[in-house]
């Protein structure tokens, strides 16, 4: 693979105008389309159901809002001009997009006792897949116009506001602000700055119109669209400062600028392609959880990744060609007495690697908070506490009870036993599943039965007598799915509704992040193991790689659950955590882990190649050769992450403050604390690998040293590297 892209980045650099217009007809001609929120759980018993009402009942199916009223001091609504302005916003909410239904509160009875509050519900024709953010607001800006002429206080919100990501504000692009002022203090250059941060920024361009070209294919959500964001502009900054330092390293050795930029490629290159595979497969490894918008998510900052990966092996060579001799570093100046830092850290490390060793494995203890972690979907109660959302969520809640923040549906069908079904009987033995389901611990309410025209299911509404994400809840679906058979002995019932969706996804996630996880520690294994040619190498990485997993989600339970710095991070309501955020990260880290691994320990590997005598002497060069890139890139991805921990998306923001921490844990940590500790322990034994299984492996040679060869005998064409590249 070495010599492939050796060739590929001389080539590259040769031609660098074609390929630099090749990117940027890519990017002009890339056409990207709108997100789609669509969410499906297949296999699923609430999605059975979701799909049986879309056949039969398909306004029933649709997803829903509702207009919170809020009458003003010293009045009630159950006046009779109240009561007029409220049928008249009634009215206009009927007029919004896609709306099927609006149920009057006083038809429904949903008023309060003490007649201050009511709310109307709102029936969308279609999935909130197929609503769009702006027709959303259509509704509320129409119900709080209707409710402004007659007098009335209004707060829209329900289940069409819910899933809705973050749009990118200028404040979460702090990170690439961050990322030039480290490419100055690393390069101290301009244009080498500039060089990094172009190819990257095209790249990503070029990856995220291909996403959104897709969303006619697949539902690619906006949390989708912004976890491709944040990796795809992450690694593409990491893979340019990679190559492109190595390609400096050269120059200032004297080497020509062709030569310089097909050696840079085939070395670093075939680091950066091996760390993107790494992300690569970790994230479509997703797929395995079966449900659609996580596999969409994985699918979508793979291709952001692939894209990267590909940037940094074809357009980087060629700016590097275009920039020639000016990213040829200036003579050092005269060297300070005192050694580097990263050679001080590297050698107290050293020095003293069992204390290093046991100080690490005590900082487990943030790990602690994981074991505690409750799994569910965000719903209106996480919201900002000034939208209407959050605000309409918070009366309803406290004037009806939390449970009609989130309903749930049972559907009820007649039995095989019922040849010729009719509408009458199965609404007759729809009544009686719904008094026993209404003794039920847990249940507050539960509506009259509708029925299909035609008798095929009817519906029962169900209250509980607790919030969408309480885990008494999750037990009552529980109950009712193992009680069905008692409930109804002559029909067949579902439950099903938004609250039961989101449960059986959360259920799904969380039994699957134990297998997955296992998964993605065995292919650390297997690819380290076939990098590094060592049994100690992976052991040690897969175990600092769980460190750091753990760090990162006992911090985000730490905060989002148990409520610790949460003012101080912007965390407005405390709760379960993201049900999917758990497998993404573990994900994601995965493979930012592997990028660290392999280019520090390859570093540590090359010296001892060349110094087998002294693997301890191996291990400090390695460290200094290579962790003022490693550290440079961490504290770029940390920065590009921990600016998206600003985001008031109650999806994103734990996301991105789980990379960040795990980042910031796995880089400074693990990989340059920890990792040059226990190679320093075991010396020899750290590289040791079975004769027999050393002839089994095939030689991946990362590092390059196949192409140190060929070069050193002359057999890769050198000609010319001459004044063509010296401008």
């Amino acid at each position: 693979m070495a010599r492939l892209l050796y060739r590929l980045g001389r080539w590259s650099a040769r031609r660098s105008l074609t390929v630099l217009c090749g990117w940027l007809v890519l990017l002009a001609v890339a056409v990207g389309d709108g997100t789609d929120e669509e969410f499906t759980i297949p296999g699923s018993e609430s999605q059975q159901a979701l799909d049986v009402l879309a056949d039969t009942f398909p306004a029933s199916s649709g997803t829903s809002a509702q207009i919170v009223f809020t009458a003003p001091d010293g009045t009630r609504l159950t006046g009779p001009a109240e009561r007029a302005a409220v049928g008249e916003v009634v009215d206009a909410a009927r007029t919004a997009p896609d709306v099927a239904a609006v149920i009057d509160p006083f038809t429904a009875g949903t008023v309060s006792e003490d007649g201050t509050t009511a709310f109307a519900q709102v029936q969308y024709a279609v999935p909130v897949g197929d609503v769009t953010r702006a027709e959303a607001d259509t509704l509320r800006d129409t119900a709080d116009a209707a409710a402004g002429q007659a007098g009335l206080d209004t707060a829209v919100g329900g289940d069409v506001f819910k899933s809705r990501g973050a749009q990118v504000s200028p404040v979460e692009l702090v990170g690439v602000v961050v990322a030039l002022i480290v490419f100055l203090v690393t390069f101290g250059s301009v244009l080498a700055a500039g060089l990094t941060l172009l190819p990257a920024f095209i790249g990503l361009g070029v990856g995220l119109a291909a996403l959104l070209s897709l969303t006619g294919l697949v539902a690619v959500s906006l949390t989708a669209v912004t976890l491709a964001l944040m990796l795809g502009l992450a690694v593409g900054i990491d893979y340019a400062l990679f190559i492109i330092s190595r390609h400096r390293t050269r120059l200032a050795e004297g080497e020509g600028v062709l030569e310089s930029v097909g050696r840079a490629t085939g070395t670093a290159g075939g680091a950066v392609v091996f760390a993107g595979l790494t992300v690569v497969v970790a994230m479509t490894g997703l797929a395995v959880v079966r449900i659609p918008f996580v596999t969409v998510m994985g699918l979508a900052a793979s291709l952001t990744v692939t894209v990267a990966v590909l940037a940094a092996i074809t357009l980087i060579p060629a700016l590097m060609g275009l920039a020639g001799q000016r990213m040829r570093p200036r003579p050092p100046r005269k060297r300070r007495e005192r050694p580097p830092f990263g050679r001080r850290w590297v050698g107290g490390v050293v020095k003293r690697p069992v204390s290093v060793i046991l100080l690490l494995v005590g900082l487990g203890t943030l790990a602690v908070p994981a074991g505690d972690v409750a799994l569910a979907l965000p719903d209106n109660s996480t919201a900002a506490p000034d939208t209407g959302e959050r605000e309409a969520y918070d009366l309803v809640d406290t004037h009806f009870g939390p449970g009609f923040n989130g309903p749930l549906l049972l559907t009820v069908e007649p039995g095989s036993y019922d040849a010729t079904p009719t509408a009458e009987r199965l609404r007759e033995e729809a009544e009686e599943v719904g008094r026993a389901v209404a003794a039920t611990d847990g249940v507050q309410a539960v509506s009259p039965p509708q029925v299909s025209p035609e008798g095929e299911v009817a519906i029962l509404t169900v209250v509980p007598t607790t919030g969408p994400m309480d885990e008494a809840t999750t037990d009552l679906v529980t109950t009712l799915r193992d009680d069905a058979d008692r409930l109804g002995a002559d029909t067949v019932i579902a439950v099903t509704g938004t609250t039961a969706v989101a449960i059986d996804v959360s259920d799904r996630l969380g039994s699957s992040l134990v297998p997955f996880a296992c998964v993605v520690v065995g292919l650390a294994l297997v690819l380290l193991l076939l990098v590094f040619r060592s049994v100690a190498v992976p052991l040690k990485a897969a175990a600092g790689f769980l460190l750091s997993v753990g760090a990162a989600l006992g911090t985000v339970v730490a905060v989002f659950q148990w409520g610790w710095a949460a003012d101080l991070l912007g965390v407005h309501t405390t709760g379960p955590v993201v049900s999917f955020l758990p497998i993404i990260v573990l994900a994601v880290l995965f493979g930012l882990a592997m990028d660290y691994e392999v280019f520090l320990v390859s570093a540590m590997r090359e010296q001892y190649v060349h110094n087998g005598n002294r693997p301890r002497e191996a291990v400090t060069e390695g460290f200094r050769h290579a962790s003022k890139v490693v550290t440079a890139a961490a504290l770029i991805m940390f920065s590009v992450f921990a600016a998206f921990a600003t985001s008031h998306s109650p999806v994103v923001k734990p996301m991105a403050l789980a990379l960040a921490v795990g980042v910031l844990v796995d880089a400074f940590l693990v990989r340059m604390t920890l990792v040059p500790a226990v190679l320093a322990l075991l010396g020899k034994r750290a590289w040791w690998l079975p004769r027999r299984l050393d002839r089994v492996l095939p030689d991946i040679d990362v590092e390059g040293s196949a192409l140190a060869r060929a070069t050193h005998d002359g057999t890769d064409d050198k000609a010319d590297d001459g004044a063509a590249l010296t401008r």
